[in-house]
Formats: structure tokens, C-alpha cells, sequence
């Protein structure tokens, strides 16, 4: 008899699947979408940058005037001796908080809003940016690192900057175990054994001659637990 699937044991909820969520530092957001930031500006001051587990860019903490402390992602460049400014009249420049609306074609950008005053849901990663690359009145396109492209409204905000850390990935890791830790306090399964490699009792896309599925990808949204792999109720596949 084989054993439960990846996907099955996660549903469990047991120690080895939960997130260390007592080990983040917070979650990382834009300072609070108010009237003082729609028509003026405020300034911060970095207190203090921090290497969170949780996250692949270090976070800096910044105190703005009034005594409201935020959590947020650290531009490259930028350092504890740095004041910041936030709201829709502050320059387009490294560290701060602007509207889409009042950025330049060709600015890079990070965190940026899907709606105005969520707190940022986009390029977020070590490295990461985004460009502007077309704006109208009420709407600005950007384009990410993968080339994709989006429309946003011109009032979502965006820190100027390049995400830190994006060297990251130049240094090797040498040993698995090392690996481990990484993964293990992002939440992140390793090492992870592929379904085709795997034995017919393991997987449903196990055994067969050579590293194939034997068998089509896509699979009911209403298949059992132990069969709910691939493709769940795909659409269509493949390229258009």
C-alpha cells in the first residue's frame, strides 16, 4: 500500500507543513492611505534594517512624524541614516512612496499597489522591479522583469527603487542541509521528489516506462484527495 501524497499529508496541518510564522519579523506594507497623503506629503526616518526569514529582501523599519512605525522593503542603496517621504507630493526619488500618477516613463519601482491603499502586492523579491513604461490621466501601465505588463490606477502607490539583496542567488550553496533551512523558513517543501519519478502506489504519475505521466494531466475538480494532481480542472493547455 503506498503512502499519502504531498498534497494529502499537507492537508493535515501538521508541524512538519505550518509555517514558523512565530519566527516573522511582520508583514511589510505602505504607510496608511490618508488625507495627508492623497493631498501632501510626510517624511520617516529609517530607524533600522532587518533580516526577516520570511522574506528574500531585508525590511527596514521606518518612524514616520506622528509616531506611526511601518514595516516595508528595503530599496537598494538606501541605509539607516536616510529620511524617506510618503504621499502625492513627494519627489520621485530613492526610498519614497509616490502614485503611480506622479512617476516618470522609465521609473523603476517596487511594491507596488493593486488598488490604492492596500499596502503593496507587487514586485516585492530580492532584486525585483518594475518600469513604467506608459501613462495616461487616470491609468499607468508597468511592465515587470518577466516583461508582462499591467494596468493600474494612476492613484496606487510604488516606492522608487530596486528592491536589496539581489545578489542573493550569487553565492552557491554548497550543502543541502543549508538548503533545508532556507526552504524550511519560507515554508518551502525540500527537497521535493517529482510525481513521475515516484512508484505507481506513491503517485498517481508514478512508474511507467521513463519520466512521463502515462496518462493525461488534467483532472476533475471533484477527483478524491489522493487523485487531485496536474492540471485541476484546467480550461485548456498547452500554448495558445
Amino acid at each position: 500500500m503506498g503512502k499519502r501524497i504531498i498534497s494529502q499529508r499537507r492537508g493535515r496541518g501538521t508541524q512538519t507543513y505550518r509555517s514558523p510564522g512565530h519566527k516573522f519579523i511582520g508583514a511589510v506594507s505602505n504607510r496608511t492611505y490618508d488625507n495627508l497623503e492623497k493631498e501632501g506629503v510626510i517624511a520617516g526616518k529609517v530607524l533600522d534594517m532587518i533580516n526577516c526569514p520570511g522574506h528574500s529582501a531585508p525590511l527596514i523599519e521606518v518612524e514616520f512624524e506622528g509616531g506611526e512605525r511601518i514595516l516595508t522593503i528595503a530599496p537598494f542603496g538606501l541605509n539607516t541614516k536616510n529620511i524617506v517621504y510618503s504621499g502625492k507630493k513627494a519627489e520621485v526619488k530613492l526610498g519614497n512612496t509616490v502614485p503611480l500618477g506622479a512617476t516618470q516613463i522609465g521609473t523603476q519601482i517596487h511594491n507596488v499597489e493593486g488598488q490604492a491603499g492596500d499596502g503593496g502586492k507587487f514586485v516585492k523579491t530580492a532584486g525585483s522591479f518594475a518600469r513604467v513604461i506608459a501613462k495616461t490621466d487616470k491609468k499607468v501601465t508597468i511592465q515587470f522583469k518577466s516583461k508582462k505588463t499591467k494596468i493600474l490606477d494612476s492613484n496606487c502607490r510604488a516606492t522608487v527603487g530596486i528592491v536589496a539583496g539581489g545578489g542573493r542567488k550569487d553565492k552557491p550553496i554548497l550543502k543541502a542541509g543549508k538548503k533545508v533551512k532556507i526552504m524550511k523558513g519560507k515554508n518551502k517543501l525540500f527537497p521535493k521528489t517529482s510525481g513521475v519519478a515516484m512508484n505507481a502506489v506513491d503517485h498517481p504519475f508514478g512508474s511507467g516506462r521513463g519520466r512521463h505521466m502515462g496518462k493525461p494531466r488534467t483532472v476533475s475538480r471533484t477527483a478524491p484527495p489522493g487523485r487531485k494532481v496536474g492540471s485541476i480542472a484546467s480550461k485548456r493547455t498547452g500554448k495558445k
